[in-house]
C-alpha cells in the first residue's frame, strides 16, 4: 500500500479472476441444452449395463464426445451410478474446467511476457457468454477448451509430452481438435527438418499420443464398426443451408467476440471484422519474433474459421466457442504491440487512461449479454443466449406422454436429448444422429424446408413410430402436408410456442392409440 492506494499483485489479481470464473459459471445453475442430454443418456446406459449406446441393443456412436461421456460416467459412480444427476455433475465439472482454462490463459500470457494481456484475456473468458452458456448448458465445450489450451500452453513451454497428452484427450473429446493438432504437428515437422536431433523426444511424445488414442479407436471399431461419430454424417445430410451460410455466421462472430453488436448495433460488424483481423494478425506476427513456436495457437482461430467456412455445416452456437480464447489472446497481443509502439512516442504515463478504457471496453460489452432475471428457467443471473425454452417444452412433453409409454413404444423426434433422457423410451432419431437408418431419407427437396431442417414423411411412415414429437416448423411443408401421415396419425397434444417462428411443439400418436380427433388441425396444415 502506498499513498492510500492499494497496489494489487498480479498473483492476487489472478486469484480474483479464477474466483470470478467459478462464480460466473456456477451462479446461473444448470441450463442444460438438448444435445447434452444425448451424452448423459449414453453415460447412463453404460452404467446400467447396456453399454455406451443411445438405444439399448443398437450399437451406434451418436455422441461426438466419448471422453466426456466416460468422464461423466466415472463421476456418476460416486453419486448414484445410473441414477446420478448428470446435469448437475456436468454443471460442476464444467465450472471447474472453465476456471482452469482461465488459469491456463494467464499462464500463456506469462509465457509471452505479457502478463497484463493474459490477465485481461482470462477475465474476459471468465465472464464470456460464449464460455458460460455452454458450460451451464452441460456440453463438453468447457472441458474441450481446457484441453486445447493445455496443449498449446505446454507446447509453448516446450513440454512436448504433456502437450500431446492434452492433445490426445482433446481429440477424444471433440474430433475437430485435429485443427489445432495439425498446426502443432506442422510446427514440429518444420523443427525436425531444421534440427533432426529433436527426433527422439518427438517420437516419444508421439508414441504416447497414439497409445492414448488406440484403446478407444480399437473399441470403437470393434463395438460400433467405425471410428467416427455417425452424427457427423447425419448432420451433413439432414440440414439444408445456403452455400455460404457458415462463412457469413463466422464473419459475424469473429467481428463481435465481445458481443459488441448489443452496444453498437449491426454496423459494428464491418468495423469489428476489419479491426480484430488486423489486431489478431499483428499479435501473431509480433509474437513470432520472441516465441517462434507460438504460431500454431495464434493461427488456430483462422484455420478453424477456414475449415468450417469451407465445410459449411449448420453452425450450432457451441461451435463458435473453441477458437475464442485463442482469438482473444491474439487480438490483445496485437493491441499490446500497438500500445507499446505508441508508448515509445508519447510516454507510458499519458497512455494509462487509454489503456484502462480499452481494457474496460470488452468487459462492459460482454456483460451486456447477461441478464439478472431470465424470462425462463432458473431465476438466476445468466447470459441471455443460455436459451432453453425448447428444452423446457420437451421436458413438459416428456412428463405428459409418460402414461402412454410401454416397453415396446417407439418415440420419434427431431430433437432427442431431453425426450430420450426423461422418458427412457426407445427413440427414432429423425435427424439420424443416433439412428443411422434415417440418413437414407435425406436430403429432401428444398421446397420441404421451412427452416434449415424438415422431417421426411417417408421416414415416419416406413418406421411407424407410436409417438411423434416435432416443432411445427419441422413438418410444415413436409410431414404435415402428407395425407398419408394424417391417415395414420392424429394430434394428441400441442404446446404453443413461437420457437422457429412456428405454432409450437406438436405431439402425434398413431391411430387408434387415442380417441382424440383433430380434423380442424389436419385441414389447417393441409
Amino acid at each position: 500500500m502506498s499513498s492510500g492506494t492499494i497496489r494489487w499483485k498480479k498473483s492476487e489479481v489472478a486469484i480474483l479472476i479464477l474466483a470470478l470464473a467459478l462464480a460466473a459459471h456456477l451462479i446461473p445453475g444448470p441450463r442444460t441444452i438438448d444435445d447434452a442430454y444425448i451424452t448423459y443418456r449414453y453415460a447412463r446406459n453404460l452404467l446400467s449395463g447396456y453399454g455406451p449406446v443411445f438405444n439399448p441393443g443398437e450399437r451406434v456412436l451418436g455422441t461426438t464426445t466419448p471422453l466426456y461421456m466416460l468422464l461423466l460416467s466415472a463421476l456418476a459412480l460416486f453419486f448414484g451410478g445410473a441414477q446420478a444427476p448428470f446435469p448437475t455433475l456436468a454443471w460442476l465439472l464444467n465450472a471447474f474446467a472453465a476456471a482452469l482454462s482461465c488459469a491456463l490463459i494467464i499462464r500463456i500470457g506469462h509465457t509471452f511476457k505479457a502478463e497484463g494481456v493474459g490477465l485481461l484475456a482470462a477475465a474476459l473468458w471468465a465472464i464470456s457468454p460464449w464460455s458460460v452458456t455452454f458450460s451451464v448448458g452441460g456440453l463438453e465445450t468447457s472441458v474441450y477448451i481446457f484441453l486445447l489450451l493445455a496443449s498449446f500452453a505446454f507446447y509453448l513451454e516446450n513440454r512436448l509430452t504433456l502437450a500431446l497428452v492434452a492433445g490426445a484427450f482433446a481429440l477424444l473429446t471433440r474430433p475437430d481438435a485435429l485443427i489445432l493438432l495439425a498446426l502443432l504437428f506442422s510446427d514440429g515437422l518444420i523443427r525436425l527438418l531444421r534440427r533432426p536431433e529433436e527426433l527422439r523426444p518427438w517420437l516419444r511424445a508421439f508414441g504416447l499420443f497414439i497409445a492414448l488414442l488406440l484403446p478407444w479407436c480399437a473399441f470403437s471399431l470393434w463395438y460400433y464398426g467405425n471410428l467416427f461419430p455417425h452424427s457427423i454424417q447425419a448432420k451433413a445430410l439432414a440440414y439444408h443451408l445456403p452455400p455460404k451460410a457458415a462463412l457469413v455466421r463466422l464473419i459475424q462472430h469473429y467481428a463481435t467476440p465481445f458481443m459488441e453488436h448489443l452496444t453498437f448495433g449491426i454496423p459494428w460488424i464491418g468495423i469489428g471484422a476489419t479491426l480484430y483481423a488486423f489486431l489478431s494478425f499483428l499479435g501473431l506476427s509480433r509474437s513470432l519474433r520472441h516465441i517462434p513456436r507460438a504460431w500454431p495457437g495464434l493461427l488456430y482461430p483462422w484455420l478453424y474459421f477456414a475449415t468450417f467456412a469451407v465445410a459449411n455445416p449448420l453452425i450450432f452456437r457451441w461451435y463458435l466457442s473453441p477458437p475464442l480464447p485463442f482469438y482473444t489472446l491474439s487480438i490483445l497481443l496485437g493491441a499490446n504491440a500497438l500500445l507499446s509502439d505508441l508508448a515509445r512516442l508519447v510516454g507510458r504515463q499519458r497512455l494509462r487512461l487509454l489503456v484502462m478504457l480499452l481494457a474496460l471496453f470488452p468487459l462492459v460489452t460482454s456483460l451486456r449479454e447477461w441478464t439478472i432475471h431470465p424470462d425462463h428457467g432458473p431465476n438466476r443471473p445468466a447470459p441471455e443466449m443460455a436459451f432453453i425454452k425448447g428444452e423446457l417444452l420437451y421436458q413438459e412433453v416428456a412428463e405428459r406422454i409418460k402414461p402412454l409409454l410401454k416397453p415396446s413404444t417407439l418415440l420419434a423426434s427431431g430433437d432427442v436429448g431431453v425426450l430420450g433422457y426423461f422418458t427412457g423410451a426407445k427413440i427414432l432419431d429423425l435427424v439420424g444422429l443416433n439412428s443411422p437408418q434415417a440418413t437414407k431419407y435425406y436430403p429432401l427437396p428444398p421446397s420441404m424446408y421451412a427452416i434449415n431442417y424438415a422431417v421426411p414423411p417417408d421416414l415416419v411412415l416406413d418406421f411407424r413410430p407410436d409417438i411423434v414429437v416435432i416443432f411445427e416448423a419441422y413438418g410444415r411443408y413436409s410431414l404435415l402436408k402428407d395425407e398419408r401421415f394424417w391417415e395414420e396419425y392424429e394430434l394428441w397434444d400441442k404446446l404453443p410456442s413461437d420457437i422457429f417462428g412456428g405454432e409450437g411443439l406438436l405431439v402425434f400418436t398413431r391411430k387408434p392409440h387415442t380417441e382424440l380427433r383433430a380434423p380442424e388441425e389436419k385441414q389447417a396444415w393441409l
